[in-house]
């Protein structure tokens, strides 16, 4: 059933799935999927969990291992978009998804990362992975060749001399043979593991939150 609804979804977007399309896509009654699960939201938690367990688990050293991880579950969000804004939000997570979560902590907390500093690597990568798959999938182009036709009809519209920069880009970086967006996934996240790494050895303490401004008692000088 749940392999099934991640079908639908992966057909025709979250939107589009309901119990009665579920059901007929089984060959069932909708009511009959109500023996299975309570209700839609419990279903999305079974589909979301399904999702986590197509990810990869860390199994080597730190760097590695986030590496790989990130790069498995942008292709689980490319197979599923659907997913990208709902695999944080359920409040009754699977074995799937808190096997996941535990693995990645566990990785980070044997490499020698204190709790807060884990805490802080896990939200960094995972921001960065979300945001550009929530990126990639709004992109309004899929292969190289609507990459290059759209940059060229945007660039026949950029004056040289209002948009220097941006032209030079295009014409150096998009539109060279074989540039794929995507390429750009792996490098910034290099930049953040790097950037983990120092910390880590550093030892870089906990992120304090801003002192709120004291407020001076003072009256204000009249205008």
């Amino acid at each position: 059933m749940l392999r099934a609804a991640v079908d639908l979804a992966d057909e025709s977007g979250i939107a589009s799935l309901t119990m009665r399309r579920l059901g007929e896509a089984l060959g069932v009654e909708a009511m009959s999927l109500y023996n299975h699960v309570a209700n839609k939201d419990a279903l999305l938690d079974g589909m979301i969990d399904l999702v986590f367990s197509e990810i990869d688990l860390p199994s080597a050293d730190w760097r590695t291992a986030m590496r790989e991880r990130a790069v498995s579950v942008r292709r689980a969000l490319k197979r599923h978009p659907w997913a990208i804004g709902l695999m944080e939000s359920r409040r009754s997570p699977g074995p799937a998804t808190l096997r996941h979560h535990d693995a990645v902590i566990g990785s980070l907390r044997e490499a020698g990362f204190p709790v807060a500093l884990a805490a802080h690597a896990y939200s960094a990568l995972d921001s960065y992975i979300y945001g550009f798959a929530l990126q990639e999938a709004s992109l309004p182009f899929d292969t190289g060749d609507e990459t290059a036709e759209l940059a060229e009809m945007i660039l026949s519209q950029l004056s040289p001399e209002q948009y220097p920069h941006l032209r030079e880009l295009t014409v150096e970086h998009v539109l060279q043979p074989g540039y794929d967006y995507g390429n750009e996934y792996e490098f910034g996240l290099d930049l953040i593991i790097e950037g983990l790494e120092r910390a880590r050895i550093n030892g870089e303490p906990a992120v304090e939150p801003l002192a709120r401004p004291v407020e001076s008692s003072k009256p204000s000088p009249a205008v």
